[in-house]
């Protein structure tokens, strides 16, 4: 009895672990990258969200293989009888591919003008848009503190965006002021692409019986073709001129990795962990990412406001992980 608990804990803060690693070197990579002065063109965040999709596709049909004992003929049948076959089932996973398309291009965005500590803390409100979007699609019941965590969060990222009022050069400060609603815009609105195709991914994945790696194949693929539709109309110029891998190099090549295992990371941690050690990875991940952007990257000044703020986001991550009883009539329903 003692070893098979002792083996399941340590899947447990092994899977914690590699969450709090992928989480927060994505952001400092994705940040440093999108900040970093070389010669030559910078790498088009179109086409990493592309490559990191492709990425993504071939990681799951390579888990699909080893589910079928390495057989080809399996692997090809099973992949022609569920997304060939299925065409209705398959044109589903369009809508969340294409939000996922958005977000992930948002995100490019959101760290391209802001500091990754910042980014870290106002991406949180995606439990927000997460709940929201819960309650009403999939009828989900929160409790008092699922409800209450989620008030201190939004006043934990209200206080974290507060102006700081901070003395300088008026024209650098109305540049860094614009630079800064443009990042927390697209934050903001990435929370909230985030939390529609989540809610609505995992009310696929509960329709069907389907396993979840050929759910990740089927959004891959559209999330390939709107993510390369979207180049071609944004970037298409620049592609034409050079090409649609210019600008990558080993960060580029880290981040589109990252970016690529992110989902896969996930489902390890929902399998072997719970929603508390998730929380706990989070706040992890926010402390990393605020120590490494304010000693390594030097791009973030921290103020008392601040640190008050993400204690109150961390804390509301804890609050909302809290193991609730089952809902009972103190639960409140949309």
């Amino acid at each position: 009895m003692v070893l098979p608990t002792s083996g399941s804990s340590r899947l447990k803060y092994i899977s914690l672990g590699v969450l709090v690693l992928q989480t927060a070197s994505l952001v400092l990579t994705m940040r440093y990258s999108r900040t970093l002065k070389e010669e030559g063109p910078r790498y088009l965040a179109s086409s990493a969200v592309v490559s990191a999709e492709a990425l993504k596709i071939f990681t799951c049909v390579c888990l699909v293989f080893r589910e079928n004992n390495f057989s080809l003929w399996a692997l090809n049948q099973l992949l022609k009888e569920e997304i060939v076959n299925k065409p209705m089932e398959t044109m589903k996973l369009a809508v969340p591919a294409g939000i996922y398309t958005l977000q992930n291009n948002l995100l490019y965005v959101a760290l391209s003008n802001l500091d990754a500590a910042t980014y870290q803390v106002t991406y949180q409100l995606k439990i927000l848009t997460t709940a929201l979007f819960s309650v009403s699609m999939l009828g989900k019941r929160l409790g008092f503190y699922q409800w209450l965590s989620l008030l201190l969060l939004m006043a934990g990222v209200i206080l974290v965006q507060w102006p700081t009022g901070s003395e300088g050069d008026s024209e650098q400060k109305v540049l860094s002021a614009s630079s800064r609603f443009v990042g927390v815009m697209a934050v903001l609105v990435a929370c909230v692409s985030s939390g529609f195709g989540g809610v609505y991914f995992e009310k696929i994945l509960k329709e069907t019986k389907q396993s979840v790696w050929v759910r990740n194949i089927q959004l891959g693929a559209f999330s390939i073709v709107l993510g390369f539709i979207g180049m071609m109309v944004y970037d298409g110029e620049q592609v034409s001129q050079s090409g649609m891998f210019q600008g990558y190099n080993s960060i580029t090549c880290t981040v589109v990795v990252l970016q690529a295992m992110g989902g896969l990371v996930i489902a390890v941690v929902i399998k072997y962990a719970d929603n508390i050690l998730k929380g706990f990875a989070t706040s992890l991940s926010i402390i990393l990412s605020t120590l490494v952007s304010y000693f390594l990257l030097m791009d973030f000044q921290p103020t008392g406001v601040f640190f008050f703020g993400a204690v109150m986001v961390i804390a509301a991550t804890f609050l909302y992980s809290y193991e609730r009883q089952p809902a009972s009539s103190s639960a409140i329903k949309l």
